[in-house]
């Protein structure tokens, strides 16, 4: 069994073999699933963008200030 320490901030490592196990890294979501009083830990899914997300094209939530009107307001900056 492998074990970790909690500390007074509620905070654990998760031990490198659990975190290889699960395939984890910095910067990755964790997953806790509570059944019987058992707590599973796993790697939470990516979520995929939605179509038509600021994340599809991250330059989409510019185009509010694409106008003829702000490129004559702004054209001496």
């Amino acid at each position: 069994m492998i074990t970790s320490k909690l500390t007074s901030k509620a905070q654990t490592t998760i031990p490198q073999a659990v975190r290889s196990a699960l395939g984890v890294r910095p910067g990755d979501e964790i997953a806790y699933a509570i059944e019987n009083g058992r707590v599973s830990l796993t790697k939470a899914p990516t979520p995929k963008p939605r179509v038509g997300s600021p994340f599809d094209d991250p330059f989409a939530t510019f185009r509010e200030w694409d106008t003829p009107e702000d490129d004559n307001a702004y054209a001496d900056l």
